[in-house]
């Protein structure tokens, strides 16, 4: 029986010191658990067993447990490597459709767009409601596909024009007559008083220059002249805009061209050597003024782009993941989903540091990071595994010492059974 009982104490030991070398050959692996060997001695008990003098069997292991503490967080220069700071997993999903369950974020983007893992599974997100807004479905998730494009482009609708422009001035002594034959663009520079440029697109997405010239026609009186491209811009059917000011230098939507917001609206027009036509375009006014100082110009923003290509992915701490594009646009492409379990320990182990859902585990609970007790993301990051060498070092002592033990065990049976063997 000794013999028994010392097998069983190797065999105990001999799963200690795998377990402990286990974890010390990923002390350095990305979201790695440490697991822990948990043990229960073996009692042999029968009705006829008197309870104080039966001996007894020996050790078996009765799981290995995973440690599921938090890993320290490392900064990478990647912003698809994502470290969880907190409760939750990664959602991961293969070809087949088997769902995984990770907290290593190394991740990468495939040949088709997708971000993936090494395993190649895609890296799962709750889809974006419509096309505008930050509202995702809780309810469904999608693979994560980053677009090359930034999709249709917008024309230009409205040109936000922040200026001053100089009641010091005179009236300019030379005409500026877009109308009369023989004009030429850019116009003659004594036929104004200021001028400045912005960059407008088409419903195709080209480019084009709108150039405005300022000629103050009398007292708290301006004209303004828009060209597209060296193309005269209509108001009304008029070459320019009538825009008057207050005594107190602010803009007067009372009188001229603006209406009650501040704003003027161009006839349409097509754009020189462009094939798109831009319809309903308003300059907004409503904040410029007229004062003594010189002519500023404040703000000179407009609302359309052109088409681009992906520049660049951020993603933040609640799990929205924006893509960057050239036009200077940015979209959101989904929010990452994430998963938690009521028992973590019962999770199955499948490799490649990722883990599967069980009976054990409980059902999966997807949820937003940041929200009830899910964890937060962070962008440029990766969770190291939470193994202390040092521990592990201490605990590979301890689980040889006990193999030692119990091997001196056998020898002191096996001695005391020759001994036995010996009597005559």
């Amino acid at each position: 029986m000794a013999f028994r009982i010392a097998l069983s104490g190797l065999e105990a030991a001999s799963t200690d010191l795998e377990v402990t070398g286990n974890n010390i050959a990923n002390a350095s692996t990305t979201g790695f658990k440490e697991s822990r060997a948990e043990f229960a001695d073996i009692y042999a008990n029968s009705m006829i067993d008197v309870s104080n003098s039966a001996p007894g069997r020996g050790v078996r292991v009765t799981r290995v447990a995973q440690q599921f503490t938090q890993g320290s967080i490392d900064f990478t220069s990647n912003n698809l490597d994502l470290g969880l700071n907190g409760e939750g997993f990664f959602v991961m999903q293969d070809a087949d459709g088997e769902r995984t369950y990770t907290r290593a974020g190394a991740f990468s983007v495939d040949r088709e767009g997708y971000v993936v893992d090494h395993t190649q599974a895609r890296l799962q997100v709750f889809p974006r409601i419509g096309t505008t807004g930050n509202l995702f479905n809780t309810g469904a998730t999608t693979d994560l596909n980053l677009p090359v494009v930034s999709g249709t482009p917008r024309a230009t609708t409205n040109i936000d024009a922040t200026l001053n422009l100089s009641a010091s001035e005179t009236v300019p002594t030379v005409a500026l007559d877009p109308t009369v034959a023989g004009f030429t663009f850019p116009p003659d520079p004594l036929s104004y008083n200021h001028s400045t440029a912005t960059t407008i697109y088409d419903s195709l997405g080209t480019a084009h220059t709108a150039t405005m010239f300022y000629r103050k026609d009398a007292d708290n009186d301006w004209s303004a002249y828009t060209f597209v491209d060296g193309v005269n811009v209509t108001v009304n059917g008029n070459a320019a805009a009538d825009i008057q000011f207050t005594t107190s230098g602010a803009l007067d939507t009372s009188l001229g061209d603006v209406n009650a917001l501040g704003q003027i609206t161009f006839d349409p027009f097509t754009p020189s050597g462009g094939s798109a036509q831009i319809t309903g375009m308003t300059m907004d006014y409503s904040s410029s003024t007229q004062f003594g100082s010189g002519f500023a110009v404040n703000e000179l923003a407009q609302d359309g782009y052109t088409s681009g290509r992906l520049s660049g992915v951020e993603v933040d701490s609640t799990g929205i993941v924006f893509a960057r594009f050239t036009n200077g646009q940015s979209e959101p492409l989904g929010k990452i989903a994430l998963a938690r379990f009521n028992n973590n320990q019962g999770l199955r182990q499948v490799g490649d540091t990722s883990w599967a859902e069980s009976f054990a585990s409980g059902d999966v609970q997807l949820g937003e990071a940041g929200t009830s007790s899910y964890g937060l993301l962070q962008s440029g990051a990766l969770e190291n595994s939470n193994v202390d060498v040092a521990q592990q070092l201490v605990n590979l002592i301890t689980a040889q010492r006990n193999f030692q033990a119990n091997a001196q065990v056998i020898t002191t049976a096996d001695a005391v059974t020759q001994a036995v063997i010996n009597l005559r």
